[in-house]
Protein backbone atom coordinates (compact mmCIF):
# COMPACT_ATOMS: atom_id res chain seq x y z
CA UNK A 1 0.00 0.00 0.00
CA UNK A 2 1.50 3.34 -1.06
CA UNK A 3 1.70 6.05 1.56
CA UNK A 4 -0.48 9.09 0.79
CA UNK A 5 1.20 12.48 0.43
CA UNK A 6 1.89 14.46 3.59
CA UNK A 7 -0.87 16.78 4.74
CA UNK A 8 1.05 19.15 7.02
CA UNK A 9 3.57 21.63 5.66
CA UNK A 10 5.30 22.52 8.91
CA UNK A 11 4.91 22.54 12.69
CA UNK A 12 6.03 25.23 15.14
CA UNK A 13 6.31 24.33 18.81
CA UNK A 14 7.42 26.43 21.72
CA UNK A 15 10.05 24.93 24.00
CA UNK A 16 11.23 26.09 27.42
CA UNK A 17 14.95 25.62 26.74
CA UNK A 18 15.94 25.87 23.08
CA UNK A 19 19.43 24.36 23.47
CA UNK A 20 18.15 21.38 25.45
CA UNK A 21 15.32 20.77 22.97
CA UNK A 22 17.65 21.20 20.00
CA UNK A 23 20.01 18.58 21.45
CA UNK A 24 17.06 16.19 21.93
CA UNK A 25 15.44 16.71 18.50
CA UNK A 26 18.72 16.75 16.59
CA UNK A 27 19.64 13.35 18.06
CA UNK A 28 16.16 11.80 18.01
CA UNK A 29 15.29 12.84 14.45
CA UNK A 30 18.68 12.12 12.86
CA UNK A 31 17.73 8.44 12.24
CA UNK A 32 14.67 9.75 10.38
CA UNK A 33 16.76 11.90 8.03
CA UNK A 34 16.23 15.26 9.75
CA UNK A 35 18.89 17.85 10.40
CA UNK A 36 19.07 21.52 11.24
CA UNK A 37 18.17 23.22 7.98
CA UNK A 38 19.97 26.24 6.57
CA UNK A 39 17.08 28.69 6.34
CA UNK A 40 16.81 32.46 6.72
CA UNK A 41 16.26 33.62 10.27
CA UNK A 42 12.76 33.32 11.71
CA UNK A 43 10.48 36.32 12.02
CA UNK A 44 11.59 38.61 14.84
CA UNK A 45 8.30 37.95 16.61
CA UNK A 46 9.38 34.35 17.17
CA UNK A 47 12.43 35.03 19.30
CA UNK A 48 15.21 32.41 19.34
CA UNK A 49 14.33 29.51 17.02
CA UNK A 50 15.81 26.55 15.13
CA UNK A 51 14.29 24.73 12.16
CA UNK A 52 14.80 21.01 11.51
CA UNK A 53 13.74 18.67 8.75
CA UNK A 54 14.96 16.54 5.90
CA UNK A 55 17.26 18.23 3.37
CA UNK A 56 15.50 21.05 1.49
CA UNK A 57 12.62 21.10 3.97
CA UNK A 58 11.59 23.28 6.89
CA UNK A 59 9.25 20.93 8.69
CA UNK A 60 9.72 21.54 12.43
CA UNK A 61 10.49 24.86 14.09
CA UNK A 62 11.51 24.96 17.74
CA UNK A 63 10.83 28.39 19.22
CA UNK A 64 11.96 29.33 22.70
CA UNK A 65 8.98 30.36 24.80
CA UNK A 66 6.27 28.98 27.05
CA UNK A 67 5.39 25.45 25.89
CA UNK A 68 1.74 24.80 25.11
CA UNK A 69 -0.17 21.79 26.36
CA UNK A 70 1.63 18.58 25.46
CA UNK A 71 1.44 17.70 21.78
CA UNK A 72 1.66 14.38 19.96
CA UNK A 73 3.98 14.58 16.96
CA UNK A 74 4.44 11.50 14.74
CA UNK A 75 7.35 11.41 12.30
CA UNK A 76 7.62 9.04 9.33
CA UNK A 77 10.41 6.47 9.53
CA UNK A 78 11.85 4.72 6.47
CA UNK A 79 11.87 1.29 8.12
CA UNK A 80 11.65 -0.45 11.53
CA UNK A 81 15.39 0.04 12.10
CA UNK A 82 14.94 3.81 11.84
CA UNK A 83 12.17 3.56 14.47
CA UNK A 84 14.50 1.64 16.80
CA UNK A 85 17.34 4.11 16.18
CA UNK A 86 15.01 7.05 16.84
CA UNK A 87 13.94 5.53 20.17
CA UNK A 88 17.51 4.80 21.28
CA UNK A 89 18.77 8.25 20.27
CA UNK A 90 15.83 10.00 21.92
CA UNK A 91 16.40 8.16 25.21
CA UNK A 92 20.14 8.83 25.06
CA UNK A 93 19.50 12.56 24.59
CA UNK A 94 17.14 13.04 27.52
CA UNK A 95 13.81 11.66 26.34
CA UNK A 96 11.67 9.38 28.49
CA UNK A 97 10.28 6.12 27.17
CA UNK A 98 6.57 6.22 26.36
CA UNK A 99 6.35 2.98 24.38
CA UNK A 100 9.24 0.88 23.05
CA UNK A 101 9.64 0.02 19.36
CA UNK A 102 7.16 -2.57 18.19
CA UNK A 103 4.05 -3.36 16.20
CA UNK A 104 0.87 -1.50 17.16
CA UNK A 105 -1.62 -3.77 15.39
CA UNK A 106 -4.58 -1.96 16.94
CA UNK A 107 -3.81 0.84 14.42
CA UNK A 108 -3.08 -1.47 11.48
CA UNK A 109 -1.18 -4.75 11.00
CA UNK A 110 1.97 -2.97 9.75
CA UNK A 111 2.11 -0.04 12.20
CA UNK A 112 5.62 -0.22 13.73
CA UNK A 113 6.27 2.65 16.12
CA UNK A 114 8.07 3.92 19.20
CA UNK A 115 7.14 6.76 21.54
CA UNK A 116 9.17 9.09 23.77
CA UNK A 117 8.42 12.12 25.91
CA UNK A 118 10.57 15.13 24.98
CA UNK A 119 12.04 17.63 27.50
CA UNK A 120 8.80 19.69 27.46
CA UNK A 121 6.42 16.75 27.91
CA UNK A 122 5.43 16.32 24.25
CA UNK A 123 4.74 12.75 23.06
CA UNK A 124 7.06 12.17 20.09
CA UNK A 125 6.57 9.15 17.83
CA UNK A 126 8.44 7.58 14.94
CA UNK A 127 6.31 5.31 12.79
CA UNK A 128 6.86 2.98 9.85
CA UNK A 129 3.69 1.77 8.16
CA UNK A 130 5.24 -0.38 5.47
CA UNK A 131 4.21 -3.87 4.50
Amino acid sequence: MARPPAFLDHIIIQVADLSRSLEFYRAALKPLGAEVTDVPGPPESWGPAVVLGPPDAEDLALVEGEPASPLHLAFVASDPEAVRNFHAAALASGGRDNGPPGLRERYNPHYYAAFVIDPDGHNIEAVFQGP
